[in-house]
């Protein structure tokens, strides 16, 4: 199992994203959520050592089948592929 990094905040729903640390929407992504004040978890799987780099690549497979980033899997029962605002804020009621 990878360990995400924890963002505090406020809690809405379990926000697990997905990101590559030089992508320019992943970082548009992550600045959404803390701009809005959102607690989330991110792993950056561009910076994992090799063997917990095929985990979360095996679990972003399980709810993007494309692996793109980002990706934000909301309470384990939906995600959102690519950066849409709207969708976010539809999502944390914002």
């Amino acid at each position: 199992m990878v360990e995400p990094i924890q963002v505090p905040g406020k809690e809405v729903a379990h926000l697990k994203l997905y990101t590559l640390s030089t992508c320019g929407w992943c970082k548009k992504m992550k600045a959404l959520l803390r701009d809005m004040g959102i607690a989330y978890e991110y792993i950056d799987v561009d910076l994992l050592p090799e063997p917990e780099k095929e985990v979360a690549m095996g679990d972003l497979e399980k709810w993007n089948p494309r692996c793109s980033f980002p990706t934000l899997v909301v309470n384990e029962q939906e995600c959102i592929i690519g950066f849409s605002e709207e969708k976010i804020r539809e999502v944390v009621g914002k």
